[in-house]
Formats: C-alpha cells, sequence, structure tokens
C-alpha cells in the first residue's frame, strides 16, 4: 500500500503525466446504470490522450435505463480529477480507475446519467451559496459464499476478537481506501453477526458519491481475496438488524456551517430546520431511491433500529431524521442524519434527492415540526396521530408508487429517469409478489 500514490489531478495534462510516470498499463472507465451497477471498461494508456479529448463511444441501449437500440451511442467522458490507481490490484504495471460524465455525442450531458442527475443538484445548491457535504455509513455483511448466508463470526456490536473474526479484513479495506486517499474514521463490528461497519470521513457531495462506489468495490474485492464474500444486501438474515447507510448531511455557505446557529433552540439555524422538514415531507416520495429493492422493505420494519416513521429528534434513533447532539467549538460538525437509506441504493441518485428535498424545504420556508424523543416504535395509533407522525410506505410497490406520483421527484431525477425507475421497480414488485416462496410452501402445503 506505501508504494501507491495519492494523485490529485487537476486536468487531462496531470493524468498523462501521471500514467507515464508510474507506467500505469490500464485505465478503468466507470459509471453506473440507474439502479447504480457499477459499469466498467478499460483502455490502454495509449488511448488515453484521446479519450480526454473525444471520449469514449459505447452501446448505451445496453445499459439498464439508458437510451433505445435506435439512438444508442453514447460517450464516456473521464473526469481528471478523479483518476487513482486500484490498490487492491497488482502493482507491477498498475491498473487505474477514473470515474465518467455520460454523454451524448454531440457532446451534451446525457439526461439519464445519475452522475450529472446529482450534479445538477450540486449545481442549484452552489448558485444559491451552498456547499453541500455528505458523510454516509455503509453497512455491510461478510459471509462464506455469495451461494448462502453462511455466518463467519457471531459477534455483536462492537465486539472485539474472538467474536470478531473479521479485524484482519477490515483492516485491509482501510488500508485500501486509504491508498487510494479516502479518509476513515473508525471501524467496527456491528449488532448482527457477520455484519461490520467502516465510516468514511465527510466529504463534498460529488467526491463523497464517487467515493462510496470506490467504497463498495473495495470492501468486495478484498473479502474476495480473504476468501469470503461481502454483500451491501439491505436484510441477508432472518431475525436480525439488516444494513443500513446512515447519510450525514450538511450546508456550508461563505465557509462557515449553514446549519449551525447558536442563538437558536438546539443550534439549528432557520436554513436546518427547513432542510429536515423538506426530507420529512418528501421522504415517502424519495424511499424508492434511498431503499430500491424488494429486500430493503425487509429491514424497515420496527424492532431493528430501522427507521420507518417520519419524525425527527436528537438522542431518539426511532426517529427518521437525528440531529446529533451539539458540541461547544465544533460548530462545523452541525449536522443532520436521515436513518433510513440502506447501502444497497445508487448513491448518486440518493444524495441528489436528499439534498433536492432538503432545499425545497429551504426555498419554500417549510415549518418543522416538534422532535419527537419518545421511542416510537412502543407507540400506538393514538400517539401517531397526537404527533402526526405517518409511516414509511411498507412495501416497494408503495414505495414505487408514492415515487411515481411525485412531481419533485420528477424534477429532479428527469421525465426519462423517473419513468424508467419507476417502471423497472413495478416490474420487480411484479416478480416477487408472483413468486412462490419456501416460506409459502413449508406453510401451506401441508395444511391445504
Amino acid at each position: 500500500m506505501e508504494n501507491i500514490p495519492v494523485f490529485n489531478c487537476k486536468n487531462a495534462d496531470d493524468v498523462l503525466k501521471a500514467v507515464k510516470d508510474y507506467n500505469v498499463s490500464f485505465i478503468q472507465f466507470w459509471f453506473v446504470d440507474i439502479l447504480g451497477t457499477l459499469k466498467s471498461f478499460q483502455i490502454t494508456s495509449s488511448e488515453l490522450e484521446n479519450a480526454f479529448e473525444e471520449g469514449m463511444g459505447f452501446d448505451g441501449s445496453s445499459i439498464l435505463g439508458f437510451t433505445r437500440i435506435h439512438e444508442s451511442d453514447m460517450v464516456a467522458w473521464p473526469d481528471p480529477k478523479t483518476f487513482q490507481i486500484c490498490s487492491w490490484r497488482p502493482l507491477d504495471r498498475p491498473v487505474a480507475r477514473v470515474f465518467c460524465d455520460v454523454k451524448n455525442p454531440d457532446g451534451t450531458p446525457y439526461e439519464a446519467d445519475s452522475r450529472y442527475i446529482f450534479k445538477s443538484i450540486l449545481d442549484k445548491a452552489a448558485q444559491k451559496g451552498y456547499t453541500a457535504y455528505f458523510g454516509p455509513e455503509l453497512e455491510f455483511f461478510l459471509f462464506a459464499s455469495p451461494k448462502c448466508p453462511e455466518l463467519l463470526d457471531v459477534g455483536g456490536y462492537f465486539d472485539a476478537p474472538p467474536l470478531d473474526l473479521a479485524n484482519d479484513v477490515r483492516r485491509d479495506i482501510i488500508f485500501n481506501l486509504q491508498a487510494m486517499g479516502i479518509a476513515v474514521e473508525y471501524s467496527h463490528h456491528e449488532v448482527a453477526p457477520s455484519q461490520h461497519e467502516i465510516d468514511l470521513r465527510y466529504a463534498d457531495g460529488l467526491t463523497m458519491a464517487d467515493t462510496a462506489m470506490t467504497y463498495k468495490v473495495i470492501v468486495k474485492e478484498i473479502a474476495r481475496k480473504h476468501g469470503c464474500y461481502a454483500t451491501f444486501m439491505p436484510k441477508p438474515l432472518f431475525g436480525e438488524n439488516g444494513s443500513g447507510m446512515h447519510v450525514h448531511q450538511s450546508l456550508f455557505k461563505n465557509g462557515k456551517n449553514a446549519f449551525f446557529d447558536g442563538n437558536e433552540k438546539n443550534n439549528l439555524s432557520a436554513d436546518a430546520r427547513a432542510y429536515i422538514s423538506g426530507l420529512l415531507k418528501h421522504a415517502k416520495e424519495m424511499v424508492c431511491v434511498t431503499n430500491q429493492w424488494v429486500n430493503s422493505y425487509k429491514r424497515l420494519v420496527p424492532g431493528y433500529e430501522a427507521p420507518v416513521y417520519v419524525a425527527w429528534a436528537q438522542r431518539n434513533r426511532s426517529a427518521l431524521v437525528r440531529v446529533p447532539l451539539y458540541k461547544p467549538g465544533k460548530e462545523a460538525a452541525t449536522r443532520v442524519e436521515l436513518r433510513n437509506p440502506d447501502p444497497a441504493a445508487n448513491p448518486y441518485l440518493a444524495f441528489a434527492v436528499m439534498l433536492a428535498a432538503g432545499l425545497e424545504g429551504i426555498e419554500k420556508g417549510y415549518e418543522l415540526q416538534s422532535p419527537v424523543e419518545e421511542n416510537i416504535f412502543d407507540m400506538g395509533p393514538a400517539d401517531f396521530e397526537k404527533h402526526g407522525i405517518e409511516a414509511l410506505p411498507g412495501s416497494l410497490h408503495e414505495a414505487a408508487i408514492e415515487l411515481q406520483n411525485s412531481e419533485l421527484m420528477k424534477r429532479v431525477l428527469g421525465d426519462h429517469l423517473h419513468k424508467n425507475l419507476v417502471e423497472n421497480k413495478l416490474i420487480e414488485w411484479d416478480a416477487y409478489r408472483t413468486h412462490v416462496s419456501e416460506y409459502e410452501i413449508e406453510k401451506y402445503l401441508p395444511m391445504l
């Protein structure tokens, strides 16, 4: 790891020099489809200069949610600022990766490119003077193989060896992340057996979305080298906690945290309160993006630390939005934490809809409801009515209909991607609801 340089390339010339200086053999061009599945192709170093000048063409009709067959030509344009050598690959004639923006043949941005959609929302924030920062907590499980969820340990939250048997795996993951310039704050065993978390230091929105994709690749690659399988599936084990992606977020303006106001209750500025209100008001509309799989809704049930009720609080982790307590002198750390997303989401779209919902709250001046510090999981219908608490959709079908009917989500995602995402999720739901499960065979076959 110590032989891998961390680059800070500003332009194509910087990248070309790095490729020559370190004898880079191949450059992987990375982008994602509408579901956040990583797509990649490799070019040789001799083709790189031309790629920066003209992009690299590919067949968009073969990428989920992109173009139709009669308008299939797409172009991947490398972003030089994202160039890094792949830490998990051999150092002899190393392989590098670069994230790409997907464009039309005429050079205009492609409307269904997730990265472009997020950049558009970040630009909207910038026009208002804001810089958006994100800090996701991506949990994952380590199993013996991808064929069944065979546990590697029986550890629990913050357990140490011998209950936690993945110290070496997490250690190597962290070294590989650091080798690519990704700052890690801490790591630990999570609540469920064989479940783990590595927390990344917050960064500006686009950097963090790229980082989240890199993080998932590194976790999987290093797990494979250790002879096990890493999964970001939200709920792989019945009766155990699922994997979440709690997303910490904040806005800065003129170098200062726009969420902090020491003269206001809870030290939350008017912008922070309106931002939280935006997250709450639009939570049901965007949950199909932040929790995009049938399996996501096996995690979003009461009792397993996954918040399903639309409310906010400071200490209460059963609320959808939590505001970590302010520490004197730590104004820059003032932030809000959205707790329902899971790590199987497309990070570009997930961050985009969160930021858009928060900005909508600020633009429209949404009023923030009172915090709910009681354990919401212990409440009954009367308590929900008293506090005005609604629940998130209970299934992918409900979430897809909420997304389908949302004018804000149509504006954020664009008509093309919004339509394709809704259609994809409804098809997934139909496939799931018509499937005859092992549970049904075991329960009904003997008695009917």
